[in-house]
This record gives C-alpha cells, structure tokens and sequence, in this order.
C-alpha cells in the first residue's frame, strides 16, 4: 500500500490522466484555496490543509461553511480521483459542529472511503481544526465515469 506526502501527491493526480483527456492539476479551485496536500494512503485516505483566511469570513468573523464545504470538496475531489479516475462528485452532505474562529489560523481535511462499487464510490470527510476538533462531517458520493465519457 504507498503512502505519499507532499507533492508526491500532486504528482500521482498529474500521472493519472487519461490518455487525451487535458486536466489540470492541481484544479484553480485548489489552488485558490491554498490547499497543501499533507498524505495520502492508497485507497484509504487523503489529508489536505487549507488556510482560514481573512478573505473567507462571514459577517460573524468565522469562516463562512461554503468555504469549509469547498475544502472538504477540495479534498474528496482529488481522493476520488486517485481511486477510481476519472470521477464525479454527484451528492455531498455537510454537517457544520462548530464555528472556525477568526483565531484558527487553518482547517485539516481528511477524506475516507467508505465503500466502492462498480460504478460508485461512498466516501466520508471531516474537517478538523488546529486543536484537532471536528469543525464539519461529510458524505460524498461519487460517480464513477467511464473511459468514453
């Protein structure tokens, strides 16, 4: 089972490319956010770390949930990816537990996979902030494309 950190990880998203099909990885999405791809373990994890930024914050001063929802899909998207390319995300339900505070200085976002089918993957997230509390869960479902699509 390979276990990568780092940039490994992006590598491993680039050399996956179906043949004739332009991608770009990291996405602008990703980007964007910041997100640092910290590991993956083969078929059973990935670990993102995103900044809480100024920029991503609410009326309250706490990181508004689309952009804690768009770290874990940061996440889960390239996850699925890794097992089962190329992939969709065709469901994702969140659930917020606590407010990441103007004091977090960042999120860590684990995705999981739950279960695979032929044509489906079932995959968890959760996001955690430095403390290591769970600041929101996840469930994705993923789509399976196949190689014609």
């Amino acid at each position: 089972m390979a276990f990568l950190t780092g940039k490994t990880i992006s590598e491993r998203l680039q050399s996956m490319a179906p043949e004739g099909m332009s991608l770009q990885i990291p996405p602008a999405c990703l980007l964007d956010m910041q997100g640092e791809p910290l590991e993956y373990e083969e078929g059973v994890s990935l670990t993102v770390r995103f900044p809480a930024l100024p920029r991503y914050a609410n009326p309250l001063g706490h990181m508004q949930g689309g952009y804690i929802v768009a770290a874990l899909d940061n996440t889960l998207g390239p996850f699925s990816y890794l097992i089962a390319p190329p992939s969709v995300t065709s469901s994702l339900n969140t659930q917020y537990l606590r407010p990441v505070t103007p004091e977090t200085s960042f999120i860590t976002c684990v995705a999981r996979l739950t279960e695979r089918t032929r044509a489906t993957l079932y995959l968890t997230g959760e996001a955690r902030n430095p403390e290591g509390k769970i600041v929101a869960l996840c469930q994705a479902v993923c789509q399976i494309l196949s190689a014609k699509s």
